[in-house]
C-alpha cells in the first residue's frame, strides 16, 4: 500500500518535498495555511490610499498635498513575510531546483515576484498543486499509540471555516522554515516603552513611502537590516544604522561583473579547508576591503570573515558615502523621541525604529519531547531527523541557514528523507546520531560568534555533498576526470550548481550534463538586451615604422664596411629594400 506523507507548508521546501515524494512513489498531502504557494517569497499586495501634506515655504504659505497608492501586506500570524522590494541574494543558477533550470531570460538576481513565478512553473510542470490543501492550518502532530511498530502520526487540521479534521499519515515532513516568529528583544533596550515614535520588527516593514522626510533608526546589520536602511535612506531625512558587532559586506556583483556565488567552486572550498583558518579569512577580508575600507566606514567587525553569516548589500557603501546612512554603535537607551547610543551620541526627533533582529523558530504543533527547541537550537541529525524517535518517519526540511541557496538544500534533504521513509536508506543508531549532533554544535561554536542566527549555519557545498553522499548522488570527481574530463573540470573549477547532483544515482536526470555546460549561457542571456559590437582596431603605422627602422639598422650593420659610400649615396640601399616590399 502506498505510504501517505503529510507535508506541512507550501513554500519552496514544501514544493520540493511534494515532488520528491512523487518521485519516490509516495502519496503526499500538503497543508498550506495561506491561499497560495510561495511561503516566504509570496508578497500579498493590498492597495491603500496615502495622503501626504508637505509645506514647501511657510513664508509664502505654499504647500502640496500628495495622493498616492501604497503597496502593503498584512502578514498572517506565524507566517513568514517580506517587504515589497526584496530581491534575492543568491543567483538563479545556484538557487534553482536541480532538474528544473530557471528560464534563461530571467535576471540572475530575481525580484520576489519572479521567484514566485518560478515556483508556479515548477508546480505546474510536475503537477504539484493538486496535492496541496490551501487555507488549512495544522493544529497538532502526534505519534499514534502504536508508533514504535507503525511509525504513524495523527495530524489534526483546521480549514478557513473553522472545521477540524483528523488524519493518519505514515510520515511527516515539516517545511515551515525559520522566519515565522520575529525576535523582538525589547528588554535589551531601556526606555523603549517611553519612545514616542513608532517601532516594529523588520517582518512588518513593507515600503518606505510613509516615512518620507522622517528620521529612522534601523537596529541590526544583517541582510534585512542593510536592505531596509538603504531603502529608507532614499526618502527619509536621515537613517541611522545601529550595529553591535559590525559586519563584512559582500557584493552580489563580483569579479568581471559575474554573480558572486557563481565563483564559489569546489576548488575554492578545498583550498579554504587546506589553508589555516586565519589565512583564508585574511585573503577574503582583503578582497572585500579593496572595494571599500570597512574601518573607514565604521563597519569592520572584531570577528573574522568566516565567523559570521556575511551581509550581502551592493548599495550600503554608497549610502554611507553620500551621508544618507550613518553607522552607529548599539543603543544605550530611549527617552521620548531621542535615542542615545553607546558612544554617548544622541539623536533627537526619531520617528521610526526598525528592529532587524532576526527570528526564532519553533514547532507549536509538535510535542516538546519529539523536537525540543531552546535558544534557536534543535537536536536534529544532519539538521533533519530527530535522533531519538523509535521510527525515522519525521523530517524537518529547510531548517538551515546556508552560506548559499536554501532551495537546493531543501530539495536534497527531501530526497534523503523520502528514501529513509521507504526503507532504502537506514539511519545510524541513536547514539551515533547524537554524537554527530554534538560534534556539529561544537564545531559551530568554535567557528562562529555566539548568536541565535548561527545555530543552524551550514556551508552550501560541504553540506550538499554530505547529504548527497548519504543519498548516493554525490558526483565522483576522480571518476569523472578520467571518463569525462570536460565535465570533471567543470565540476572542480566551475560553480557548484544543483545539476551536479542529478548526474548519477536515484533521481538521475538526463539533462543534467547539458545544463552544466550551458549554465554560463543562462547567466549571460538576461544582460544581452542590445547589440554590442566591439570597435574594430584602427590600423597603426607604429609597427611598420619599428620594422623599417630595424631593417635599416640591420642593413647598416651588414654593410658597415661600405657605410661611408652608403651615406654618400643612400638610394642604393633603398633600391635593395624595395625588392622585398609588396608591389603597389
Amino acid at each position: 500500500m502506498t505510504r501517505r506523507v503529510a507535508v506541512i507548508g507550501g513554500g519552496s521546501s514544501g514544493l520540493a518535498s511534494i515532488k520528491t515524494c512523487l518521485d519516490e512513489g509516495l502519496q503526499p498531502v500538503c497543508f498550506e495555511s495561506s491561499d497560495d504557494i510561495g511561503g516566504l517569497w509570496k508578497f500579498k499586495v493590498r492597495l491603500g490610499l496615502s495622503l501626504t501634506r508637505e509645506v514647501h515655504s511657510e513664508s509664502e504659505g505654499f504647500e502640496c498635498v500628495f495622493l498616492g497608492l501604497l503597496l502593503q501586506e498584512n502578514p498572517e500570524a506565524d507566517r513568514a513575510s517580506i517587504y515589497q522590494s526584496v530581491i534575492i541574494n543568491t543567483s538563479k543558477e545556484v538557487m534553482c531546483f536541480s532538474d528544473f533550470p530557471i528560464p534563461a531570460h530571467y535576471p540572475n538576481y530575481m525580484h520576489n515576484s519572479l521567484i514566485v513565478d518560478y515556483f508556479r512553473m515548477f508546480a505546474d510542470r510536475f503537477q504539484l498543486t493538486r496535492h496541496i490543501r490551501f487555507n488549512t492550518k495544522v493544529l497538532q502532530v502526534k505519534q499514534r499509540s502504536d508508533f514504535s511498530r507503525s511509525g504513524q502520526w495523527d495530524v489534526e487540521t483546521e480549514n478557513k471555516d473553522g472545521e477540524k479534521e483528523k488524519h493518519i499519515f505514515d510520515a511527516v515532513m515539516i517545511c515551515i522554515g525559520h522566519h515565522c516568529h520575529p525576535n523582538l528583544p525589547l528588554h535589551d533596550f531601556p526606555g523603549i516603552d517611553s519612545f514616542t515614535g513608532k517601532f516594529f520588527h523588520s517582518r512588518d516593514y513593507k515600503t518606505a513611502d510613509e516615512w518620507r522626510h522622517k528620521k529612522a533608526v534601523v537596529i541590526g546589520i544583517g541582510n534585512s537590516g542593510g536592505d531596509i536602511a538603504v531603502e529608507l535612506s532614499r526618502v527619509t531625512k536621515q537613517v541611522y544604522l545601529s550595529t553591535r558587532r559590525g559586519a563584512w559586506i559582500l557584493n552580489r556583483v563580483s569579479d568581471n561583473g559575474l554573480p558572486r556565488d557563481m565563483l564559489n567552486t569546489r576548488m575554492a572550498i578545498f583550498m579554504r579547508h587546506v589553508l589555516p583558518f586565519g589565512l583564508s579569512c585574511g585573503a577574503a577580508e582583503r578582497k572585500v576591503s579593496r572595494r571599500f575600507d570597512h574601518s573607514l566606514y565604521n563597519l569592520k567587525p572584531a570577528h573574522r570573515m568566516f565567523s559570521q553569516h556575511p551581509t550581502v548589500n551592493d548599495e550600503l557603501p554608497n549610502r554611507i558615502l553620500s551621508g544618507t546612512v550613518q553607522v552607529k554603535p548599539n543603543i544605550r537607551r530611549f527617552q521620548g523621541s531621542s535615542v542615545e547610543f553607546d558612544d554617548g551620541s544622541v539623536v533627537e526627533d526619531v520617528d521610526l525604529v526598525v528592529f532587524a533582529t532576526g527570528y526564532r523558530f519553533s514547532f507549536p504543533f509538535l510535542a516538546s519531547h519529539v523536537v525540543s527547541v531552546s535558544e534557536n537550537k534543535a537536536s536534529l541529525y544532519k539538521y533533519v531527523f530527530p535522533p531519538e524517535l523509535d521510527r525515522p518517519t519525521l523530517a524537518i526540511i529547510g531548517l538551515v541557514q546556508p552560506l548559499g541557496a536554501i532551495m537546493p538544500i531543501s530539495e536534497m534533504q527531501a530526497r534523503w528523507a523520502t528514501r529513509v521513509f521507504k526503507g532504502c536508506i537506514k539511519l545510524p543508531s541513536a547514539a551515533s546520531m547524537l554524537e554527530d549532533v554534538q560534534c556539529k554544535q561544537e564545531t559551530m561554536a568554535k567557528r562562529y560568534v555566539s548568536s541565535q542566527r548561527h545555530t543552524i549555519q551550514v556551508d552550501y557545498i560541504s553540506y550538499m555533498d554530505e547529504i548527497a553522499e548519504l543519498v548516493g548522488v554525490r558526483p565522483s570527481l576522480p571518476r569523472l576526470l578520467l571518463t569525462d574530463p570536460r565535465l570533471g573540470l567543470n565540476l572542480m573549477f566551475g560553480p557548484c550548481t544543483p545539476y551536479q547532483y542529478r548526474l548519477r544515482g536515484p533521481g538521475k536526470w538526463a539533462g543534467a550534463r547539458q545544463a552544466i555546460f550551458t549554465q554560463w549561457e543562462r547567466v549571460a542571456r538576461p544582460m544581452q538586451t542590445r547589440p554590442c559590437h566591439d570597435p574594430k582596431p584602427e590600423r597603426s603605422l607604429k609597427w611598420l615604422l619599428v620594422v623599417a627602422a630595424a631593417a635599416v639598422g640591420l642593413a647598416g650593420y651588414v654593410n658597415r664596411n661600405g657605410l661611408p659610400a652608403l651615406l654618400q649615396d643612400p638610394t642604393a640601399l633603398l633600391d635593395k629594400i624595395k625588392v622585398y616590399l609588396p608591389a603597389q
